[in-house]
């Protein structure tokens, strides 16, 4: 099942303040993400393969930076940990300001 999430991927430096508090950005993200999901119930079989494609508007943006809200969103949406993840594929593409997306695959 492919997950297509029309949000623009929040950069971990804009998640957290500090080490343990999650930032007023982190927090919208987080509710908009995990109420645009679809809702479904997945057996998960482990170990995880997840691709993961980030659309961003700007060609500056770091491919790394919005992998640990986002995993963190689909674990909290879907009920498994992302420590039984063994396979993590990770892709960029450039979209249009106002088109970014997450694109997510769990295997």
């Amino acid at each position: 099942m492919v997950i297509k999430v029309l949000i623009k991927p929040l950069s971990v430096n804009q998640a957290w303040q500090g080490k343990r508090f999650k930032t007023k950005s982190y927090k919208a993200f987080e509710k908009e993400i995990i109420l645009k999901m679809p809702k479904a119930k997945i057996e998960f079989k482990k170990p995880l393969k997840v691709n993961i494609t980030f659309g961003f508007s700007n060609s500056l943006s770091d491919i790394d930076n919005p992998l640990k809200p986002t995993l963190d969103c689909l674990q909290k949406k879907y009920g498994f940990n992302d420590r039984d993840i063994y396979e993590l594929n990770v892709k960029k593409e450039i979209t249009k300001i106002g088109n970014e997306f997450i694109s997510v695959q769990i295997l």
